[in-house]
């Protein structure tokens, strides 16, 4: 228990405000990693620091990449080269939709 416990005087929850996933949502629809925050704070909840590195990694990196997406993002690069390269070699040709040559539409 805190000498002084600032928290609980001024009324605010500083571990549910620990990251913007955890905060209060619009209409009440949960934030897109909101389960994967969960997950881990669930996890880590009071083994400590130094441990919850070890034993919740796998939650951690779960949440870390559904925030910034970099696996995501290298996977979607390694596609588009791939087509690029298809394209250039002539054994793929994108349909007219993908080139902006479609009908007009009324």
């Amino acid at each position: 228990m805190p000498f002084l416990d600032i928290q609980k005087r001024l009324g605010i929850d500083l571990d549910r405000w620990m990251t913007i996933q955890s905060a209060e949502q619009p209409h009440r629809i949960p934030s897109r990693c909101h389960a994967f925050e969960k997950e881990w704070i669930e996890c880590a909840h009071g083994i400590g620091g130094i441990r919850a590195e070890k034993e919740c990694k796998i939650e951690y990196d779960d949440f870390v990449e559904c925030m910034l997406r970099q696996k995501t993002m290298k996977r979607l690069s390694a596609i588009m080269r791939q087509r690029d390269k298809l394209i250039k070699e002539g054994k793929y040709t994108p349909p007219p939709h993908h080139l902006g040559k479609e009908e007009p539409r009324p």
